[in-house]
């Protein structure tokens, strides 16, 4: 197995992602702040968790790591190299992505072989047809399938056993990331957990780096390295996974994981419901985008907008939380 580079695989500097939309007969456009100034890097080998509630601009991230949609502004480095209109063609292979759900990625009409050397097809002219259908047995066995289904139908599968489908054709051509939108959300919980299984094995074999979008908490917890959390756009806390879920700063990510069910039937945990409905990304309230739900607002979070900030659990509040130790 390859050993982890000191250099990360991806680095994102202030992707910022903006949609027009009209509002009528002679009416101006209006801006939707769909992402604005999200920074990260990802490093072979690790898993990066996005969390948010819907709305907070995780898929539309994951559309822009995956160079399907350009950012309106900010940069993009895949490998040292920075990611133009020019690069795509050439570094798109490197990242992959696999869809929530299994039922609706897979072609209907095609046979598990011809979903899987498609990839190679389009993007590797130097495979012949025997070459791919060895490489497309081969990734098969490797997500815990039988050559059999070489020919079979997708509809012919279960859910779990499409989403590993899914997962190899997301392989085929040897990506050094994947980016694994809600992956396992829309399967039973006894499935979920094979699967996630079969992503850890994935991942310390080939030395893959992972995008893992969810809003499962739980599910972050078992997967993630490191966890950045989501809220209208923005990213308002980003740290290591035992700190975020041991000590979480920001008051919207306290939230989040007060919802957490827990499976300690003796643990006492107190929840955080947050009043107020999730403003508008067509009108973005002035000052930290959180201050009209925040129990902690004060007329400065009404007034500024609070950046990260640069410690190891960066934060991006003006009043952020401290634990019990640091109060006493």
């Amino acid at each position: 197995m390859s050993q982890p580079t000191s250099q990360p695989i991806v680095v994102a500097e202030n992707l910022t992602k903006h949609y027009k939309v009209k509002q009528g007969f002679l009416a101006p456009e209006k801006t939707v702040h769909a992402l604005s100034e999200v920074s990260f890097t990802l490093d072979a080998g690790k898993t990066l968790a996005v969390v948010g509630e819907s709305g907070c601009g995780k898929s539309t991230l994951a559309r822009l790591v995956t160079m399907i949609e350009p950012a309106t502004e900010g940069h993009l480095t895949l490998d040292s190299t920075r990611i133009t209109e020019g690069s795509k063609s050439a570094l798109r292979s490197s990242v992959q992505i696999v869809f929530q759900d299994p039922y609706g990625s897979l072609n209907p009409r095609q046979r598990v072989g011809a979903i899987l050397e498609e990839p190679l097809k389009i993007n590797r002219p130097e495979f012949d047809k025997a070459g791919r259908t060895r490489l497309a047995k081969e990734m098969l066995s490797m997500v815990g399938l039988r050559p059999e289904h070489f020919e079979r139908y997708p509809h012919m599968f279960s859910g779990g056993q499409r989403q590993r489908i899914a997962v190899a054709r997301a392989l085929m051509l040897s990506p050094r990331v994947l980016v694994l939108d809600e992956p396992v959300s829309a399967l039973d919980l006894s499935i979920q957990s094979q699967i996630l299984n079969l992503l850890v094995d994935l991942q310390e074999k080939l030395n893959l780096a992972y995008l893992f979008i969810s809003h499962d908490l739980s599910v972050v917890r078992h997967m993630a390295d490191d966890v950045m959390v989501m809220y209208l756009g923005r990213p308002v806390e980003i740290g290591a996974n035992e700190a975020i879920f041991s000590s979480p700063r920001h008051p919207y990510t306290k939230a989040l994981l007060s919802a957490t069910p827990s499976a300690d039937p003796f643990a006492r945990k107190q929840r955080i419901k947050l009043e107020g409905e999730l403003p508008s990304p067509l009108d973005m309230p002035k000052g930290c985008a959180f201050s009209p739900r925040c129990a902690k607002a004060r007329d400065k979070c009404r007034i500024d907008r609070p950046v990260l900030d640069q410690q190891v659990q960066r934060v991006a509040c003006f009043f952020p939380e401290v634990d019990d130790e640091s109060k006493a």
